[in-house]
């Protein structure tokens, strides 16, 4: 029993960081359609942002959230605003265009920070284990299991119980009916976007202190997010947190039977073979016609 609880506890750790990482990139890709190559680059600025936080104002992990989302939300702006605005309905460039600005913001982050390791202190309080039906955690990995889930629910507030929500959905149904109606889809897509690249930061802040942080340090995180978000459903946001917690619970598993890279390797598979036969992911947002 105990290895049971442990084992289900090291999936629920998986599945958290992954719905972290992949909320952003699900929220952008299912209203947008933009497929987000920078995603990953900013989750990685949000692990800097923490780390220079730190550093240079002495701010702990948890008072230094907020900023970073804010910080992150802005980078988001911009970005949309200057480059992703102008390419919309573009597949392959804006495809390209993401992959730019991620490998620009890896050389500036060489530039200013350096290239070497750098590493985030883990707040005293959730420093310390945790046991439960004999299992041991991390306070940390389950601080990190309920951020996610509060994220999640906050989004899914927004989503699907105010107007900004309403909007969001309808444009994502059909954008020239909505427009005629009067909503500004440029600007819901901005605040989009937006929100998206600051919950990018919070998932790089958070999971800052459990790896150490370099420029390259996004690259899987993105192949991570996106197979969750292919897994569960482009438009769907249950979707990303029922693949989220597929995929922690089976990578946790099959690392426990075999290792790592193996598990890697065989949930790769399983995903390949299931798009193979559903395409459209394990859920799909209904669209009226």
């Amino acid at each position: 029993m105990d290895i049971i609880v442990s084992q289900l506890m090291t999936g629920l750790s998986i599945a958290s960081i992954l719905m972290l990482v992949a909320l952003g990139l699900a929220v952008i890709y299912g209203v947008t359609g933009v497929i987000n190559l920078a995603h990953g680059e900013f989750v990685m600025l949000g692990a800097y942002a923490a780390w220079a936080l730190q550093t240079e104002f002495g701010m702990g992990l948890l008072a230094s959230l907020v900023p970073i989302f804010i910080i992150m939300a802005a980078v988001g702006w911009l970005v949309e605003v200057l480059v992703i605005s102008r390419l919309y309905d573009r597949l392959l460039d804006t495809i390209l265009a993401t992959w730019g600005i991620g490998v620009m913001a890896q050389q500036a982050v060489r530039l200013t920070a350096g290239g070497e390791l750098r590493y985030v202190q883990m707040p005293e309080s959730l420093s310390k284990s945790v046991t439960i039906l004999g299992a041991t955690d991390s306070a940390y990995r389950l601080f990190i299991l309920f951020v996610a889930l509060a994220l999640f629910a906050v989004t899914w507030v927004i989503y699907r119980h105010t107007n900004f929500g309403l909007k969001l959905r309808a444009i994502t149904q059909n954008r020239a009916v909505a427009s005629s109606y009067g909503i500004n889809a440029s600007r819901i897509y901005r605040l989009t976007f937006a929100y998206g690249a600051g919950l990018a930061g919070l998932a790089g802040a958070l999971v800052s202190p459990l790896k150490s942080v370099s420029p390259e340090m996004g690259t899987n995180y993105v192949v991570d997010a996106f197979m969750v978000v292919v897994l569960g459903g482009t438009q769907s946001l249950m979707g990303t947190l029922a693949s989220s917690g597929i995929l922690g619970e089976l990578s946790g598993y099959l690392a426990f039977y075999s290792n790592d890279t193996i598990a890697k390797a065989l949930v790769l598979l399983a995903i390949v073979v299931l798009i193979r036969f559903r395409p459209q992911g394990l859920f799909t947002a209904r669209v009226r016609t």
